[in-house]
């Protein structure tokens, strides 16, 4: 069992000393998702549904494409 903390103790520190990720744009996304709702609430007049379409192009980009409707 001694043998094992050596080893927790250098995974540990590996993980510590591993470069954070940048997630600013995650966090731009989610702000104009959010922003996107508030609008559609707002143009629409109270809640909303809404229906998510998500390809992936040949080029690779990453297209999601979101359409609200008015609860019933």
């Amino acid at each position: 069992m001694s043998e094992e903390k050596p080893d927790m103790a250098m995974l540990l520190k590996a993980l510590a000393d591993t470069p954070k990720r940048d997630n600013s744009a995650y966090h731009q996304a989610i702000a104009e998702a959010r922003r996107a709702f508030e609008a559609a609430e707002a143009r629409l007049g109270g809640p909303v549904k809404v229906k998510i379409k998500i390809k992936t192009k040949s080029n690779g980009d990453y297209v999601v494409k979101w359409t609200f409707r008015r609860m019933p």
